[in-house]
């Protein structure tokens, strides 16, 4: 079954890895697409490639070069899907920048290459994109987060950006949900050229040798991580009318476990009626109220 037939997808960062697998499986279901990446010729295949595999398929793809980090790349890339095919349904944000290490390492660049692929990238292809699913009363926008917006060592620039997507994705949530335009994240694990990549491995290892996961995570995380063709079909589901009332949700997908992450809340409140807390009245009472069964994830004296 086709369940995509007759819509319009645009796929960026979909040259290699998640995001080729997203468009290939889209088109795989009835969806012509615009695959994008920064730049041709690009080591393990770009938007071209991407576009040439599902052609010969049978689907219809065009490729897009260009980086979406810049506001008019971003309408370029759009227009492009516009021009091509007439509309526009679905947007999967899915390009990414990688940038790890320990806060007091992390280089200035690292920072603004994150924050301008990872997070304004998403920024400026939603903002030109809504005003088109706006009108046209249907409309799908997934954006790739990450496990790291939790919290992760070693991880504070990519850990930030995708914090900000999932917030992001929230917001447009409200803003778009009127119009019948659906927006969620998904936070995937696969085996692409950034988890695999020896940066990624040693970062695992030091995780591991600082007691902050144990062997078998590690071994999870290095030896046993699906390939990149599990995240799609999760992703097309969205992208029917079946998701319709699916908004503002933030999802994990690792091989054939999909979960929903829980909505965040106040919880174990405290009141003092007619007046501020005293610092001696705080120490006695948030430990055991407040922060019952509250455990530091990375208390003084760890190992490094």
């Amino acid at each position: 079954m086709d369940w995509l037939k007759g819509k319009v997808a645009i796929v960026t960062g979909s040259g290699q890895g998640i995001g080729r697998a997203i468009a290939r499986a889209m088109a795989a279901e009835g969806a012509r697409l615009v695959t994008n990446s920064r730049r041709p010729g690009t080591s393990g295949g770009d938007a071209e490639t991407t576009a040439g595999e599902i052609s010969k398929s049978g689907g219809q793809a065009v490729p897009f070069f260009g980086d979406v980090s810049r506001f008019t790349d971003a309408e370029k890339l759009v227009r492009t899907a516009t021009d091509t095919f007439g509309r526009l349904d679905i947007l999967v944000n899915n390009a990414v920048v990688y940038g790890s290490g320990l806060i007091w390492e992390a280089a200035e660049e690292g920072w603004d290459g994150c924050m301008d692929t990872g997070l304004k990238g998403v920024f400026n292809c939603t903002r030109h994109a809504s005003a088109i699913r706006k009108e046209q009363r249907w409309g799908r926008i997934l954006s790739a987060a990450s496990v790291s917006w939790k919290g992760s060592y070693a991880n504070s620039t990519y850990g930030a950006a995708k914090a900000g997507i999932v917030g992001f994705t929230r917001c447009i949530a409200r803003d778009l949900g009127q119009f019948g335009i659906t927006c969620n994240a998904y936070a995937p694990h696969a085996a692409t050229r950034w988890t695999m990549s020896e940066d990624a491995v040693a970062r695992q290892e030091r995780r591991y040798r600082a007691g902050m996961i144990s062997k078998e995570q590690f071994e999870d995380a290095v030896h046993k991580v699906p390939a990149p063709e599990v995240v799609p079909p999760f992703l097309v589901y969205l992208c029917t009318d079946l998701a319709s009332d699916i908004n503002g949700q933030v999802f994990a997908i690792r091989g054939g476990k999909i979960a929903v992450y829980t909505e965040p809340k106040e919880a174990n409140p405290i009141f003092k009626q007619g007046g501020m807390w005293t610092v001696e009245e705080l120490r006695e009472v948030v430990p055991n109220t407040v922060l019952k069964d509250y455990k530091n994830p990375a208390p003084p004296g760890a190992p490094q």
